[in-house]
């Protein structure tokens, strides 16, 4: 009897990660050994590195910088669930908040990062806000487009029961908004890195953000490099693990998505 080879196939989505993260690491390989520059060191340098880099201390800024960015978006998410949901559901909610979501949006809002450190000091607390304040209201516009995309029809089951706004909310509108939540937090896990590594580089000596430009400012490319990556892991694993969770829990998605004409 032969062996059923389709049972051990890699996902074809592992497939295409392997080929990305092969094909960006031959590429920095590739320039890496063109210009011949320390500011460009060989990745397998910083890769041999890395471990030692680790034990000597960047494990406790790792976690810094995760411990600020897991914070910061699960308290975004909090409030934007509900300031999305209620300028969705209520119009009395909509009419208050939505000029005031329209004139504080575009604001960019790290050039309050000043006022934000005299308000709050330099520590923690800072860097937790900068990141809810950056991406709250990106969270809130897309699930309120979200709740509003739902059909009406969905509704009609559990209204001819005679159910409740609760009943809606846990049947209806969770589950119909689920997709476009874990889209937008693609979206906003990258510019919640991206916008700790600002505020790290303020009044801190813990986190990722200190550690690259503390590296750089001493010329150490090497341990620069692995601050990078380990900054770009986090990202990428926080990506993978929205992946997941999308996979899992929208199951029902992804089949009417191949259902679909």
């Amino acid at each position: 009897m032969k062996p059923d080879f389709k049972k051990y196939r890699i996902p074809k989505t592992l497939q295409l990660l392997f080929i990305g993260v092969l094909t960006f690491n031959v590429l920095w390989l590739f320039f890496s050994l063109i210009f011949q520059n320390k500011a460009l060191p060989n990745p397998i340098y910083v890769y041999e590195i890395m471990p030692k880099t680790i034990a000597a201390g960047m494990g406790e800024h790792i976690w810094a910088s995760l411990r600020r960015v897991l914070i910061g978006t699960s308290i975004s998410l909090f409030f934007g669930l509900i300031g999305g949901m209620l300028t969705a559901l209520s119009k009395k909610a909509n009419r208050i908040f939505e000029p005031l979501l329209y004139l504080s949006y575009p604001i960019p809002k790290l050039a309050l990062l000043p006022i934000i450190m005299i308000v709050f000091g330099i520590g923690e607390t800072t860097k937790i806000v900068m990141i809810i304040l950056i991406i709250v209201f990106q969270l809130m516009i897309s699930i309120r487009d979200a709740v509003r995309r739902i059909p009406k029809e969905n509704y009609y089951v559990l209204s001819s029961l005679g159910a409740g706004k609760l009943q809606y909310t846990h049947h209806v509108i969770l589950p119909g908004i689920l997709p476009d939540v874990f889209s937008a937090l693609r979206i906003t896990v990258g510019i919640a890195i991206s916008v700790l590594f600002v505020t790290e580089t303020f009044g801190t000596d813990k986190g990722l953000g200190f550690f690259i430009v503390d590296a750089w400012m001493r010329l150490d490319y090497l341990t620069m490099y692995a601050g990078i990556v380990a900054i770009s892991i986090i990202g990428f694993l926080l990506f993978l693990v929205i992946d997941v969770a999308d996979a899992v829990f929208c199951r029902w998605d992804k089949i009417r998505s191949r259902n679909s004409p």
